[in-house]
């Protein structure tokens, strides 16, 4: 099955590994692509503890927003074939491709890189993938799709992201 997680709202990387913390429960296998970050964050110390789950990421030091650099396309494809190795080897039960629709909407892989990754997920994988503004093409390959709409955001008011929440 193939999951797509948008939107603009708070909660999409969230919900995915809420879903990889079940499937480790289940005792399957969980891989964690993460695109256009680079930062640890406090759930990387968690999920380290389960030995079922494995994190990686293919971006730099922050948060991609604008303009990509070259580094962050090359982190960024080489995720990809990362991605495609992981699948392929089907040692993973439950694949994350956390920011794959940024990496997307900010040209850091191609559309058909990820079409082709996900008509050729074999049914035995489920495949998720998060981030704001998920191609179309994506959304109509999906078996299910969930936005996140942001009603109201405390960031608004000025507030940063906090350690344990965002962090």
């Amino acid at each position: 099955m193939i999951q797509v997680y948008t939107g603009n709202g708070k909660g999409k990387t969230t919900a995915a590994l809420g879903l990889a913390l079940r499937a480790a429960g289940a005792g399957f296998n969980v891989y964690i692509g993460q695109f256009a970050k680079g930062r640890l964050c406090s759930e990387h110390k968690a999920l380290k503890k389960l030995k079922n789950i494995k994190v990686e990421q293919f971006g730099r030091g922050c948060f991609v927003k604008n303009a990509p650099k070259q580094d962050d396309i090359i982190s960024a494809c080489q995720g990809l074939k990362k991605a495609k190795e992981i699948i392929s080897g089907k040692k993973y039960r439950l694949v994350i491709l956390d920011e794959i629709n940024i990496a997307l909407k900010l040209k850091l892989v191609s559309i058909k890189d990820v079409l082709d990754l996900i008509k050729h997920t074999s049914k035995d994988v489920e495949l998720v993938l998060t981030g704001r503004s998920a191609p179309l093409e994506v959304i109509r390959l999906a078996d299910l799709v969930s936005e996140v709409k942001e009603v109201k955001h405390y960031y608004s008011k000025g507030i940063r992201a906090r350690r344990g929440i965002e962090l």
